[in-house]
């Protein structure tokens, strides 16, 4: 947009308004108020120019620079389009006190309007973005009431722009370099004395003011320059951390990745964010001996949140120290419990999903293709019993139900409040996080569900500890047994080999093979997901015995290992048990009524059910079919518990992706 032809439209505009004051624009004309007369005492060269101030002191009047203010946006306005106030070319003008102030934003507004009358929106661009700039900044902490002088803003257009020399570079110039240089003597030296003095001093102001470099942060790359926001708001609090990571890319992706950047993800400020450690406009280098976070000061910067003092918080301890806020795991070198523990993890997730989700391809294949050709089932000897198909088959006992049920509504709710910390960046887990009434409540019901959790693991493990001891007949290894043996070695060989065409499918017995997983996978995750969690909820005692890097390999582990479980869960435990072609439509009630009918349990396990007939232990295991009622209950609760499991992998799934 030409700033010529601005000036032109506004100088008519404003003449126009200012003609409706009659005689005053009438003296006007006839005092021949044109640039020259004005220069030839307010260019600065016979002098300064005082007028009357508040409570009757002298104020002197800035001298107008020429050569700016020829080269300046408003280059080619007469001073008279702004200053429609004065009347006379004499010394200590006659003022119409009638007439409108300078007034920038109203004639930038006027402008725009014209602009769209006319369809030049798209020419003028450059004037819309003005108007936007206005807008915000009627918004900002400026635009509010000056403490000391309520009658005028805390800061206004003219206070960092200069209307007589106003004249922003074009992007890329090296006027705009020096331009962009001179932002942090704009905003100390006129109003933030004090702020100034810190930056002058610290490693963004070293580099800005001394070594000239326009990459490093002024004041308008984190308090933006014309939405300026107090800086107790959570607005700007939030925006502020994001404004370090447009120049701290890999820094700003590790911090998000810890407790601290989770809550603020979630858009939530009660935890540390950058300038809390860091400091705000007195940053320091880490080997600087004067930064917050020098090794000298570090204990001291975490203490104050994590004091005994604050509610909920306990002092912090020496390990806090050699706790990694931007701890990576690319980098070996200065990270490398970090590296190990994430190609740990990594090849962990790559060979549980290649093996299973092949696994179960494999087997829908297979399946679906022996139930089109109709094949029969498992052959049983039954040796002349007569058994009523009607029958069903006691599998479960009630306590193993319940307990199932349990489990189950407690993991999708560590899933759920866990998924909502690990991809607190995503499009869904603030408005989880808010639902559930912020993340302090998400962090308690995510630990009490863990409580459950491990309390109803060691009640199993217990009970089935007391029950083994108790059996005169339990072999460690037997058929009866969850401990893999060499039977479930070579059904799982067995298995591929009938997935491709090269054998039967194998003959399972009480347990399969991938039952027994899913069993140990539970033993497995308590202990990686319960001592990491339990390290994580205690980090003042944590880091009185351990370094503080464990916190960074803690919240990796419990977060990979939770990812893997959930996954496999909705993905490999969902299909071997409810979208198997045998098993479709879902779902499969056996964990909800306790019993199978006799062709299911016949299909599953015909090793098992052979063994029942020889021994001649069948029949005291058949009992009734479960009431309609029950089996319809069953269905609706299984229904409802797989809805709420595909929900949590497709959010998941939109966490993982989107990261």
């Amino acid at each position: 947009m030409n700033p010529k032809n601005i000036a032109a439209v506004a100088l008519a505009i404003i003449v126009s308004c200012a003609a409706l004051a009659g005689p005053a624009r009438a003296q006007t004309e006839s005092a021949n108020l044109d640039n020259a007369s004005c220069l030839t005492c307010h260019d600065g060269k016979k002098g300064k120019l005082e007028v009357a101030g508040k409570d009757g002191e002298k104020r002197t009047l800035a001298a107008l620079n020429t050569i700016k203010f020829a080269k300046g946006t408003h280059g080619d306005m007469q001073c008279v389009a702004c200053h429609t106030e004065i009347t006379d070319s004499v010394a200590k003008h006659k003022i119409d006190a009638t007439a409108v102030k300078p007034d920038c934003v109203s004639c930038h507004e006027a402008l725009w309007e014209i602009a769209k009358k006319e369809n030049l929106t798209e020419e003028k661009a450059r004037l819309g973005l003005v108007v936007q700039n206005i807008d915000a900044y009627k918004n900002s902490f400026h635009a509010r009431p000056d403490t000391d002088e309520p009658s005028r803003a805390k800061a206004s257009c003219e206070n960092c722009h200069s209307s007589h020399e106003f004249n922003v570079p074009p992007a890329g110039s090296t006027r705009r370099t020096v331009w962009h240089k001179e932002i942090p003597r704009t905003c100390g030296e006129k109003c933030h004395e004090d702020q100034f003095e810190d930056y002058t001093a610290s490693i963004h102001g070293e580099a800005v003011l001394e070594q000239g470099n326009i990459k490093a942060a002024v004041c308008t790359d984190c308090h933006n320059s014309h939405n300026i926001a107090g800086t107790s708001s959570d607005a700007f609090k939030l925006a502020n951390v994001e404004a370090c990571g447009t120049c701290h890319e890999q820094e700003y992706k590790s911090y998000n990745d810890t407790y601290h950047g989770q809550v603020v993800g979630l858009g939530y400020t009660y935890t540390a964010r950058c300038s809390d450690c860091h400091g705000s406009h007195d940053i320091r280098a880490v080997d600087d001996p004067n930064a917050k976070v020098s090794t000298k000061n570090r204990l001291k910067t975490c203490s104050k949140c994590h004091s005994d003092k604050k509610p909920g918080m306990r002092d912090a301890t020496p390990g806090f120290m050699t706790f990694g806020p931007h701890a990576n795991t690319h980098d070996i070198e200065k990270y490398p419990q970090m590296y190990f523990a994430s190609k740990f993890m990594i090849g962990l997730l790559i060979f549980v999903f290649a093996f299973f989700w092949g696994h179960s391809a494999l087997w829908y294949y297979r399946e679906a293709k022996e139930r089109r050709e109709g094949r029969p089932a498992p052959y049983i000897n039954l040796r002349g019993l007569q058994l009523d198909e009607h029958k069903h088959f006691k599998r479960f006992k009630w306590g193993w139900r319940l307990a199932h049920l349990v489990f189950a509504i407690v993991t999708m709710t560590l899933i759920l409040t866990g998924m909502t910390a690990l991809y607190a960046s995503s499009s869904w887990a603030p408005f989880v996080a808010q639902a559930l009434g912020g993340p302090r409540i998400v962090g308690m019901i995510h630990r009490v569900c863990a409580a459950l959790f491990v309390t109803i693991f060691l009640i199993h493990f217990v009970w089935v500890m007391v029950g083994i001891f108790r059996s005169k007949t339990f072999r460690w290894f037997g058929p009866d047994s969850f401990i893999p043996n060499w039977k479930d070695f070579r059904d799982c060989w067995a298995m591929f080999k009938w997935f491709f065409g090269k054998g039967i499918k194998p003959r399972f017995d009480r347990w399969t093979y991938f039952e027994k997983f899913d069993y140990w996978a539970v033993f497995w995750g308590v202990n990686i997901i319960g001592w990491s969690g339990l390290m994580l909820a205690f980090p003042h005692v944590t880091a009185t015995y351990l370094p503080g890097w464990v916190f960074n390999v803690g919240i990796l582990v419990h977060g990979e290992e939770g990812f893997l479980a959930a996954v496999f869960l909705f993905t490999v435990h969902f299909f071997n048990n409810h979208f198997r072609p045998d098993k479709l439509p879902p779902p499969d009630v056996v964990m909800f009524t306790g019993t199978q009918s006799l062709e299911e349990f016949r299909k599953d396990h015909p090793a098992y059910y052979q063994r029942l007939v020889d021994s001649g232990e069948l029949e005291q295991y058949l009992v009734d079919a479960p009431a309609p009622q029950m089996t319809r209950a069953s269905k609706i609760l299984g229904l409802t518990l797989i809805a709420i499991g595909l929900t949590l992998l497709a959010v998941i799934a939109i966490g993982f992706f989107g990261r």
